[in-house]
């Protein structure tokens, strides 16, 4: 995440009522494309605030000049239904729902755990895998994420 970008605009988030989860930066086609993750909890959020918080912060980011010059297009967006956990608190406000656990090596043959979520310490996230507790430490997981399911 870009600190210079969030220090500048999240003051600005906040006020609006609506939290960064990420801010991405990334070239396509020889464009640079800066995209500013926001959510709101418990909500949501919509097509509207997205373009409400854009026109709130595109002064900012614009003043701010975060390519020094450099054409760049600023995007706005929701963080998706399946967004991978990235703060304590978004591992907070999902204890006791489902959740997909990817690792970077096979645990047991496994790369993949489904279950609930249970804790998330500095060491070690605890999920339930059909009523078994199971310890998996951090540095092993390359990803936390919702368990989309459809019926």
């Amino acid at each position: 995440m870009n600190a210079q970008i969030y220090n500048a605009i999240n003051d600005t988030i906040i006020n609006l009522g609506y939290e960064i989860v990420d801010i991405e930066e990334r070239i396509e086609y020889g464009s640079k494309i800066i995209t500013i993750f926001v959510d709101k909890v418990p909500d949501g959020i919509s097509l509207n605030d997205c373009e409400a918080i854009h026109y709130a912060i595109e002064p900012i980011i614009d003043e701010l000049d975060p390519t020094n010059g450099k054409p760049y297009v600023f995007e706005v967006s929701s963080p998706g239904l399946d967004r991978p956990f990235k703060t304590l608190r978004d591992f907070e406000r999902n204890y006791n729902k489902d959740v997909e656990i990817k690792l970077y090596a096979p645990i047991k043959g496994k790369k993949t755990f489904e279950g609930t979520l249970i804790e998330r310490t500095q060491a070690y996230t605890l999920i339930s895998i059909n009523g078994v507790e199971n310890k998996i430490e951090n540095t092993r997981i390359a990803l936390v994420r919702p368990l989309i399911k459809f019926d």
